[in-house]
C-alpha cells in the first residue's frame, strides 16, 4: 500500500517514492541476497517494528514500497501513522509474508523509516521549542543527495515548514548575486523580471546581512527577508523596522539551545539546516517472530 495521494505534499509524487526505494535496494541486493538463500524459499515469517525510543514516526511508504517490490504478497499493519509520536517499546507495525523477502527487505525498508523519522522528530523538537511565539519552523536545501523530497516531506510531518525545493522554484538573491546585479534595488528589479517570465517562481527573498541591507531591501519592495547571521539584538531591531512590511525569516547558526531566542525577537520564520543535514536516525528494530499459525496449519 502506498502513501494516500491525499496525503502527499505537492511536490512528493508517486513515482519518486518508486525511485527512491529502487535505488536503495539496487545498492543492497545487486545480483540478489545470498544469505536470504538459507531460508527455504516457501517459508513465512512474521516481524514486528518497534521503537526503542521517543520519536515522530514518518517513512512509511518508503517502507511498504521496499516490500511491495520484492513480495507483493507481504501485508503490513501499521499502528501508527505519520506524524504520530512513538514511545519507547511500542510496536509500530506489523508484517507477514514470504521470509527470504523479508529479510531482504529489512534493511532498506528501516534505512528510510529510521532516517526519516530521524528527520520528523527533531524538526518536532525545534516546533515545540517555539511554541508560542509567531516563528515557523523550516528547511533548506542541505539534504542528503538524492533524498531532498522524503526529507522536506519529513520535515512537514514533523510540524515544520518548507522553503524552497530547488533553485527552479523560487529565487533567493544571496551576496554574491547581488553584487553581480550592481545593489539589492538592482537585484530586486531583475529577479521580479525572472520570476514573471518563468511563470513557476513561488517567491523572491533577498538576504541582508546587516539593518542598513536591511532598509536598502525594504525601500525596494521586498516581501520576504533573510537575516543572515545576525545577533539577537540585530534582529529584534531588524523586526522593529520591518514591522510587518516584509517576512523575516533568521538564519545561521541556529541550534535548538538557541531557537526560542531567536523566536522571541519577532521573526515570523527560522530557517534550519541540520534538521536535514545533521540527521541521527531513531532507533528502531525488527523482531522476527517465526513461521505464521495459517503455515503451521
Amino acid at each position: 500500500m502506498s502513501l494516500p495521494s491525499s496525503l502527499l505534499p505537492g511536490y512528493l509524487s508517486d513515482a519518486e517514492i518508486e525511485r527512491n526505494v529502487a535505488a536503495a535496494l539496487a545498492e543492497d541486493l545487486g545480483g540478489g541476497d545470498l544469505t536470504a538463500q538459507l531460508v527455504p524459499a516457501d517459508r513465512l515469517a512474521r516481524a514486528s517494528v518497534i521503537s526503542r525510543e521517543h520519536a515522530v514516526l514518518c517513512g512509511s511508504a518508503w517502507f511498504e514500497r521496499c516490500y511491495g517490490k520484492l513480495a507483493p504478497d507481504v501485508t503490513i499493519l501499521w499502528r501508527v501513522r505519520d506524524g504520530e509520536a512513538l514511545l519507547p517499546d511500542q510496536v509500530i507495525c506489523e508484517i507477514e509474508g514470504p521470509a527470504r523477502a523479508m529479510l531482504s527487505g529489512e534493511r532498506a525498508s528501516l534505512n528510510f523509516l529510521q532516517m526519516l523519522s530521524g528527520v520528523a522528530s527533531k524538526t518536532r523538537r525545534y516546533v515545540d521549542a517555539v511554541t508560542g511565539t509567531r516563528a515557523s519552523i523550516v528547511d533548506t536545501r542541505k539534504t542528503l543527495p538524492g533524498l531532498r523530497l522524503a526529507q522536506k516531506y519529513a520535515v512537514s510531518c514533523g510540524g515544520g515548514g518548507n522553503h524552497r525545493i530547488g533553485l527552479f522554484d523560487a529565487i533567493l538573491i544571496k551576496e554574491n548575486h547581488i553584487l553581480a546585479a550592481g545593489g539589492i534595488a538592482a537585484a530586486l528589479a531583475a529577479a521580479r523580471k525572472i520570476a514573471a517570465a518563468s511563470g513557476r517562481c513561488e517567491f523572491i527573498q533577498v538576504e541582508v546581512e546587516n539593518l542598513d541591507e536591511l532598509r536598502q531591501a525594504l525601500d525596494a519592495g521586498a516581501a520576504m527577508i533573510l537575516l543572515d547571521n545576525m545577533n539577537l539584538e540585530e534582529m529584534r531591531a531588524a523586526a522593529g523596522i520591518a514591522s510587518g512590511k516584509a517576512v523575516l525569516e533568521a538564519s545561521g547558526n541556529i541550534r535548538l539551545e538557541t531557537v526560542r531566542a531567536v523566536a522571541e525577537t519577532g521573526v515570523d520564520r527560522i530557517s534550519v539546516g541540520g534538521l536535514t543535514k545533521d540527521v541521527r536516525a531513531v532507533d528502531l528494530s525488527m523482531r522476527f517472530s517465526g513461521i505464521p499459525a495459517r503455515e503451521a496449519d
